[in-house]
């Protein structure tokens, strides 16, 4: 189908989408004597012990405040005091007593958002309990995460931006870590928020792509493909093109290669479902909780960001990221239920409602990208089912394998990068749920959903080869902040694949 000069012209809001993330405050590390400012976070763990360099009239003050609130400690607690001293305002975060982790100081950097005052903040890190090498660095990765805002939309003044100084013996080594590697995961994270925040009229296939291609510019070893209609037809990827048909703005398959290891190597490969905007199509989901649909891109995204860090930090892997992009929509032209569509590999799949459309971009993208690229493992993540959500609410994605030992592999990743998953199944019978009786299979088949569509992906994978499917239904949209995660898309799905990234570089 042909776009419109009105239809592809991008506003000037989807122009600043283009544009590099930027945080509201500016971050920098200095060493542990750096002079405070006139607001300061100490962190304090459960016994409360003071920097060993604070002058006594103010670890005397400090300690009777700490005394007189009952603060204990406790890990991610904290006591604004003001007035201490020279000091305008003084805030205590608590770490515990455990061995701090990354994941940990992530959080804590988050919580020294909270921190009260106008001006330079510096936050004190020496005296952590962790064996993290430097502590800045993660700290400020968590004080970065929190700290996103989307505004693009916003009129009027905006906060302006705030100094904060990480004082610390690791300053050298935390500020090094951060420009090479750090930075980039968040920026990464923050071009997903803005992905997943913007209204579906902004944010379409060819302007997902646009965001992309602007943020892979200039990188080393980072090779972009786009596939439009005419590329898809030649491959015989029916059942992206069909989810696509309802739209004025045409699908894409984007894809991101980043080789950083020997030609020889086989790459990890990871698949993201990039709906737009899902309407449902013909299966027209009701009213109610649509405008959060724009958010249906998550998976996509989250492949973009990851590939994008990964290749900005120089990583020993090779990686592949495939994004099937696509709008849903319900017109003339739209798939309808019943309708029959032949996908990459010559397997027919019986759409039983197209409401159901992540599966179809799957099932053109996944068999490609192994039969392409033969990969050691592939991951494909979407926000594919409501039924995750309700299974594991918003603490955990859902992982389904046929291989538990992977599935466990995939927990104690989670449990590493802050992003939790958790098994749910994929059983015989999922399989013989889905068997249509004038297709190969059907697109969907009752409860449990979350498995139904697994398996529907599954029908496309050989038992041979190594697959991880990532339902992240119930965690793309924060309803309220975390320490690393504001209200609104929480960018989920990059630390997560950025720590498998990690642990397959390093074997």
């Amino acid at each position: 189908m042909r776009l419109s000069i009105r239809q592809t012209a991008l506003t000037s809001a989807a122009l600043s989408l283009m544009a590099a993330p930027a945080f509201a405050d500016d971050i920098s590390f200095a060493a542990a004597d750096t002079a405070l400012s006139d607001h300061v976070v100490l962190y304090l763990n459960d016994d409360l012990s003071l920097p060993a360099d604070m002058n006594d009239e103010m670890s005397d003050a400090l300690t009777r405040a700490i005394e007189g609130s009952g603060f204990k400690g406790d890990f991610g607690t904290s006591q604004h005091f003001y007035g201490l001293g020279d000091m305008k305002s003084v805030t205590v975060i608590g770490t515990g007593g455990d061995v701090l982790t990354r994941r940990n100081l992530h959080d804590l950097g988050g919580h020294a958002i909270k921190a009260p005052g106008e001006g330079a903040l510096t936050i004190v890190v020496d005296g952590l309990n962790t064996d993290v090498t430097a502590p800045s660095a993660d700290l400020a990765l968590g004080y970065r995460l929190g700290d996103y805002s989307f505004t693009t939309y916003k009129t009027g003044d905006l906060p302006e931006d705030r100094d904060v100084i990480f004082a610390g013996s690791d300053n050298r080594a935390a500020d090094a870590l951060t420009e090479t590697d750090y930075e980039g995961v968040a920026d990464a994270i923050s071009m997903v928020r803005d992905l997943g925040n913007a209204p579906g009229l902004e944010v379409y296939p060819e302007t997902f792509v646009d965001r992309v291609r602007n943020e892979s510019r200039g990188i080393a070893n980072l090779k972009i493909s786009v596939m439009g209609v005419r590329e898809m037809e030649r491959e015989g990827m029916g059942a992206i093109l069909g989810v696509g048909k309802g739209s004025v703005h045409d699908p894409r398959l984007l894809i991101l290669e980043y080789n950083g290891a020997a030609s020889s190597e086989a790459p990890l490969a990871l698949v993201g479902k990039g709906i737009t905007f899902d309407t449902g199509g013909i299966s027209l989901k009701p009213n109610s909780g649509q405008w959060l649909m724009k958010s249906d891109l998550s998976g996509a995204a989250a492949v973009a960001g990851t590939l994008i860090s990964t290749a900005k930090r120089g990583a020993d892997i090779n990686l592949v990221g495939v994004m099937p992009l696509a709008e849903n929509m319900p017109d003339g032209k739209a798939i309808r239920p019943g309708d029959v569509l032949t996908t990459y590999n010559g397997k027919t799949i019986e759409v039983m409602s197209t409401d159901a459309e992540g599966r179809l971009l799957f099932v053109d993208a996944v068999p490609y990208t192994i039969e392409k690229y033969e990969p050691e493992l592939i991951v494909n993540i979407a926000t594919l089912t409501g039924s995750v959500g309700r299974a594991l609410s918003d603490e955990y994605g859902g992982v389904i394998t046929r291989d538990f030992e992977l599935a466990q592999t995939m927990m104690d990743i989670g449990e590493r990068s802050g992003e939790d998953v958790w098994p749910l199944p994929l059983h015989p019978n999922h399989y013989k749920q889905i068997k249509s009786d004038i297709a190969d299979i059907k697109s969907t088949a009752g409860s449990p959903g979350a498995s139904i569509g697994a398996a529907v992906i599954g029908t496309f994978v050989e038992e041979d080869q190594p697959w991880v499917h990532i339902d992240m239904a119930g965690v793309d949209w924060r309803d309220s902040p975390t320490p690393t995660a504001p209200k609104g898309h929480a960018g989920w799905g990059v630390r997560f694949m950025d720590q498998l990234v990690r642990d397959y570089e390093a074997e």
